[in-house]
């Protein structure tokens, strides 16, 4: 015969809340663990002009260019696009790129090398041993065309940046 306390019920709801804790609690943790777990692709660049090797620049030298845009819409959703999201919106979890504009250059080039991690948390994986320069620089330039897309600029005003370039 189960002899069953007489308190034991009135104990239940208080035991299935801290379940429900414990649960949310780690199940909310782990998009901040399994943030930083994309493993980088290579990206061709076949296409695009050579950038001098280990010469970083601070500033997208193709900005406008549709060839490094085709490469780089291509290259994000490999190696970005699971956190920053697809087409480059994000759902919340990274930050939204498509708001970065043509002003951070040295600062998207800065984190996607080396990536971000904070109290020993990778919350986004160095890419600078996987993709090189140019590879970086065409995902910019998606994002660039992105950004426009955002303000409702008009998209000739940027590819005319790269046509400036020649």
């Amino acid at each position: 015969m189960i002899m069953i306390e007489k308190n034991s019920f009135r104990r239940m709801p208080l035991i299935v809340a801290a379940a429900a804790f414990a649960a949310s609690a780690l199940y909310s943790a782990a998009p901040a663990h399994a943030h930083g777990d994309v493993a980088p692709q290579p990206v061709d660049t076949k296409g695009l002009k050579a950038l001098p090797d280990g010469d970083w620049l601070s500033s997208n030298p193709y900005r406008g260019n549709k060839k490094a845009i085709e490469i780089g819409s291509s290259a994000y959703n490999q190696n970005c696009a699971r956190c920053h999201g697809l087409d480059a919106q994000s759902g919340g979890i990274a930050p939204d790129l498509r708001e970065l504009g043509t002003n951070y250059d040295d600062y998207f080039i800065g984190r996607v090398r080396k990536g971000v991690h904070r109290n020993g948390v990778t919350y986004m994986p160095a890419f600078q041993d996987t993709l090189n320069q140019e590879a970086m620089w065409a995902i910019l330039s998606y994002l660039d065309k992105r950004h426009y897309e955002l303000e409702g600029k008009d998209l000739e005003t940027l590819y005319s940046e790269d046509d400036s370039k020649q």
